[in-house]
């Protein structure tokens, strides 16, 4: 297994010298990790080449940017709406439903789940039992109504002022959505369960590589925010991602808690519980 702060370990058979590593090889991890990030995090068809933990960890380090693409095709939808004549209110539920298509679903399933799983106050073990069944319960019913809502009430309120400005929001809120998975992934996070998404890729992110993503989406988020609304709303979008990893930092921390560690709902709910936050603050930076 490859080491938390090396892209490859030392006993990989793709290694070959260091410079041949250092080149073609780290290249192709990186679009393997591509590849595989956008096959998982969205309901594209790619195909991965290859799965296995280096792979992983490219494709975790790479989620924001499968994110922010993902942001612009809901901007897209918002933008359009807002021109068709559509109330912001209406332009922002039906960005929120593109997102939802672009992904299946899966992240809010996820949200559905730890909330169910979170509210059973059942010992960690079943806690997360009650996480991997199909159905619904109702913590996760009303979680799902409450940030949905949210969701698209905030940008509905930035769209109301200005639709450019909702449309560089929501990039941004879906970018930083995925960074959150990011640093779930980060070493003395745990997984759940030995086995399942949650195990495959925990542990494979090095702080360093998430310090760096990080950086890349605040600064995008700032430059998003600058070109649709000026130098306040810039302030305001950084912030506004800022918020998100808290939000989604404090999530990780009580599921961990109560579950042991992270599973695939869990990176699923992160990525919700951040992207809604950095809605709302946005929302509130352009009132």
């Amino acid at each position: 297994m490859p080491s938390a702060d090396d892209p490859g370990s030392a006993d990989d058979p793709r290694r070959g010298s260091d410079g041949e590593r250092a080149g073609g090889g780290r290249l192709r991890d990186c679009l393997d990790g591509l590849r595989m990030a956008a096959g998982t995090l969205t309901a594209v068809p790619v195909a991965a080449p290859r799965v296995d933990r280096t792979a992983a960890r490219w494709a975790m380090v790479s989620a924001p940017l499968v994110g922010a693409l993902l942001g612009a095709a809901g901007a897209a939808v918002l933008v359009l709406a807002a021109a068709a004549g559509l109330p912001g209110f209406l332009a922002g539920i039906a960005a929120v439903g593109a997102l939802a298509l672009l992904t299946r679903g899966l992240h809010l399933d996820g949200l559905a789940d730890l909330a169910d799983g979170l509210g059973s106050g059942r010992p960690p073990e079943q806690a997360v039992e009650v996480m991997r069944r199909s159905d619904i319960g109702p913590f996760g019913v009303i979680t799902l109504v409450l940030v949905l809502a949210a969701q698209a009430a905030a940008l509905g309120a930035i769209a109301g002022a200005s639709p450019a400005a909702a449309a560089a929001a929501l990039v941004a809120a879906a970018a930083t959505g995925r960074l959150a998975i990011t640093w779930a992934c980060t070493p003395r996070v745990p997984p759940a369960r030995p086995e399942g998404l949650g195990a495959f890729v925990s542990g494979t992110v090095p702080y360093r590589a998430a310090g760096a993503a990080t950086g890349a989406v605040l600064l995008a988020a700032a430059a998003a925010g600058f070109a649709t609304g000026g130098g306040p709303f810039a302030l305001w979008c950084a912030a506004a991602a800022a918020a998100g990893l808290g939000a989604a930092a404090a999530l990780l921390a009580r599921a961990v808690a109560r579950t042991g560690g992270i599973t695939g709902d869990t990176l699923g709910a992160l990525s919700e519980t951040a992207t809604t936050a950095v809605l709302v603050v946005a929302a509130a930076g352009a009132a």
